[in-house]
């Protein structure tokens, strides 16, 4: 199955607390044991427990590709101990530090907004860590680009309002298609509601047909 629903610690976005990454599955380990065996039969890949400086939202401090991985500066050494055995880490720093919200990637590029500073000590730092490609946008003119997209190396989805200069950037940067739709019943912020490897998509309860088939169409899942 392409596509499963779900809610994670009795929320729907899903995409705030899970974070696939090459081919491991991050989620907080505040969730029961039968939580996570459900979550690991829906995706099929390794999945790691995890929290970033004592936080559940994994999703929205970590991003990262089989290269290398993107990280709020909230984690603690342990976590960047434990964080160096899936690869290459950047910590990015504060105010800028919510990685998950702030990057969208896959194994072709790397999507980073525009709050992310230019150059060595920002965008391309992440390009360099991740191996890819690293360009600043925003997604329908908002800068949280995380929230606003959803990418593996099949395809992308977007917020309903981007614009045709900011798809065509996108497009060119992680070497996809990209269509746009919504999650959750009609909520526009798709990055949140929807977590993606490039076999599966989890997305929140409440999610409707049209919509979990159109993610479906978008990442490649049938």
């Amino acid at each position: 199955m392409g596509i499963s629903s779900g809610d994670i610690l009795g929320h729907s976005q899903v995409g705030v607390y899970l974070s696939v990454i090459g081919d491991v599955l991050f989620l907080p380990k505040s969730l029961d044991s039968q939580a996570i065996e459900e979550i690991q039969t829906a995706f099929e890949i390794e999945t790691h427990p995890f929290m970033v400086g004592g936080s559940s939202l994994i999703g929205s401090l970590l991003k990262g590709n089989s290269k290398g991985i993107a990280v709020a500066d909230i984690a603690t050494e342990e976590d960047l101990d434990e964080l160096t055995s899936f690869g290459d880490v950047v910590v990015m720093q504060s105010g800028v530090n919510a990685a998950g919200n702030l990057v969208e990637c896959n194994e072709i590029g790397a999507v980073v907004s525009p709050v992310v500073p230019s150059g060595a000590d920002g965008v391309d730092m992440i390009g360099e860590v991740l191996r890819v490609k690293a360009v600043r946008t925003k997604v329908a003119g908002h800068d949280t680009v995380g929230s606003m997209l959803v990418a593996n190396s099949n395809g992308a989805l977007a917020h309903p309002d981007i614009t045709s200069d900011e798809a065509k950037i996108i497009e060119g940067a992680l070497g996809v298609p990209l269509m746009v739709g919504t999650v959750s019943f009609g909520s526009p912020f798709v990055g949140s509601g929807c977590a993606a490897s490039d076999s599966h998509a989890m997305v929140g309860t409440g999610s409707t047909g049209p919509e979990m088939n159109r993610i479906e169409d978008a990442l490649g899942l049938i």
